[in-house]
Order: C-alpha cells, then structure tokens, then sequence
C-alpha cells in the first residue's frame, strides 16, 4: 500500500518539492495484512545469493509491452547479471497483457537465464486480477 501511494506521488514529474509529514493506516487494514511470511534470508537461500546484496529491478515500463516483450526484458536483465526482476507494484491483468501469459512467458525467460548463467534466477509477479481471472 505505501509503495503504491507514496512512489506513485512523489513520482510526478510536475511536483517540484513534496514532504509526507503523515500517514494514518486504518486499524482494519493493518488487520487485515501483518507483512511478509518471511524476510532477506529466505529470499536469499531461494536465490542461493550470501555475502552481497541482492540485485535486482522492477520492470519498466509497467504498461503497453505485451508479455512477450515484458518477459524479454526480464530475460535481458537476468541474462545481464540481475538476481532478481519484480513486477510493478501497480501492474496486474490487462487486455494487452494477461496475467497468465506473463507468467508463462517470464518462467521461460526465468529458465532461460538460468540455464545461460548457471545461476539461479527470480522474478516476483504481482498476482491480483480480478476474480473471474484467479479461479483460472
């Protein structure tokens, strides 16, 4: 939620100088979501990545490739020396770009990479669309 609110705003190119002095979470939010299941370490035996940071990069842009064309950038970056690709937060199903042909087609870059560097390789999928497409 914070990502999607304050990069999005403070990303504006019109805004020349922009401070958040405060930001109230409504209790029934904060219920609702109690972080991640796991933190770094996890992230890191996936990836088998120790002693450096992780390197990795969100996908841009996050609107108008097909998934063909998302996935090779994710293939491009991972073939390149990232660990790591991420979806952007905000990117979900679109008619351009569905989410279960990005899937399709950023595992076969994800294993392409892999097989080309000998190094394990991630890619995390923002996973909402809407409910007629999750029960597919």
């Amino acid at each position: 939620m914070f990502t999607s609110i304050v990069g999005n705003v403070f990303g504006f190119k019109a805004l020349r100088a922009l401070r958040l002095e405060d930001l109230r979470i409504p209790v029934a939010y904060i219920k609702t979501f109690q972080g991640p299941p796991h933190g770094i370490q996890v992230e890191r035996d996936k990836l088998n990545k120790y002693g450096r940071p992780l390197l990795g990069c969100t996908i841009k842009p996050k609107l108008g490739l097909s998934a063909k064309n998302y996935s090779r950038a994710v293939y491009e970056c991972l073939r390149g020396g990232l660990d790591f690709t991420k979806d952007d937060e905000n990117v979900n199903s679109q008619p351009f770009m569905h989410w279960r042909d990005r899937f399709l087609f950023c595992a076969e870059s994800i294993f392409k990479s892999q097989a080309e560097t000998g190094e394990i390789k991630g890619h995390y999928l923002n996973a909402t669309a809407g409910k007629r497409q999750k029960k597919k």
